[in-house]
């Protein structure tokens, strides 16, 4: 019996990533992403098997700080931080070092490895720089978790100054295709990310570097995106669903499906498969029930706990998701 062609690129892709150990190419991705939505679960347990092969079977787990909330002068168009828009979120001045300590220590006790610092900013003056940089070794020297910061581009001096400190990795996401990216920002450029990505890794952090989807964006865009993140070479990337946000923009836009989302995680794992590929923001509400599903789709890492300004399920709901799926949990770095 002749094989199907659905099957055949399935097993294509099996040769590339599992005998070959070669990434696939941009034809390849687009032809597994027109896949019927019956070949979905196939797509995800292969996903599963290179993540296995590329990565091992540990998990790592993070919790993030919103250490400055709202009133960032940028106008992304997902987002509630916005001073631009109409939103419910208000601005909060930077929180002291005691308040970010516990919120970290918290992370700790719930046997996480990553601690992310977040500030709704631009970027960084040298105030808030300076703030960050004493922060940072006493996070780490407290709780002993490898810190991670996220506030918004960097110059180069100001990249070296955060490694020198002992930033562990420093989150700036590219969100969406650079063919896509005026439709959701205008008061910056995609080159202004895709430098700042460029200057953390010069510095010698790590860099995480995430995309949320749903916001309109083309499936060739989602390829597109992919090939981008492979060009920064980021260690991490957190994958974020949109949860539309009263006030913004992007209020009204439908939530992904669910099996589309495990599609999409499924060839985020293909097309990058040896970073750490981290559930983030609007699982919830984006995959329901299937969440542990996404975790044998390519997934190795989450967020517990909330997010920036949305509410995540528990810790211990999370927990007992890797406990049931015989997932252990630990420190991951990026398979070179």
């Amino acid at each position: 019996m002749p094989i199907s062609p659905a099957r055949a690129l399935l097993a294509g892709a099996a040769a590339a990533l599992l005998d070959e150990r070669r990434q696939l190419t941009v034809d390849e991705l687009n032809d597994l992403a027109a896949l019927p939505e019956i070949n979905v679960p196939a797509l995800a347990a292969l996903a599963h098997e290179v993540r296995l092969a590329w990565c091992g079977p540990e998990v790592e787990v993070e919790g993030i700080l919103s250490a400055k909330t709202g009133g960032c002068p940028e106008d992304c168009h997902f987002c509630s931080q916005s001073a631009r828009f109409e939103s419910p979120v208000k601005a909060t001045p930077l929180l002291d070092p005691a308040e970010v300590i516990a919120a970290a220590e918290e992370t700790a006790a719930l046997g996480a490895s990553e601690f992310c610092i977040v500030l709704a900013i631009r970027g960084p003056d040298e105030r808030i720089l300076n703030s960050i940089l004493a922060m940072v070794p006493l996070v780490h020297d407290r709780t002993g978790l490898n810190v991670a910061v996220s506030a918004g581009i960097l110059d180069r001096d100001q990249a070296f100054r955060l490694a020198e400190a002992g930033v562990h990795r420093y989150n700036h996401n590219l969100e969406t295709a650079r063919s896509f990216f005026t439709n959701i920002v205008s008061s910056h450029t995609w080159e202004e990310r895709f430098d700042t990505c460029r200057l953390v890794r010069e510095a010698g952090m790590e860099l995480c570097c995430g995309a949320l989807l749903g916001m309109g964006e083309s499936e060739n865009q989602r390829v597109e995106l992919l090939m981008q993140l492979r060009d920064v070479g980021p260690a991490e990337v957190p994958l974020n669903f949109l949860n539309p946000r009263p006030g913004t923009p992007l209020a009204d836009r439908p939530l992904v499906e669910p099996l589309e989302a495990i599609r999409w995680i499924a060839l985020f794992r293909l097309a990058l498969p040896s970073v750490i590929l981290r559930y983030a923001g609007g699982r919830e509400v984006t995959l329901r029930e299937l969440q542990a599903m996404g975790m044998t789709s390519g997934i190795n890492a989450l967020i517990v706990g909330n997010y920036l300004t949305t509410l995540g399920r528990s810790p211990d709901q999370d927990l007992q998701m890797l406990d049931d799926l015989r997932m252990p949990v630990g420190v991951l770095s990026k398979v070179i």
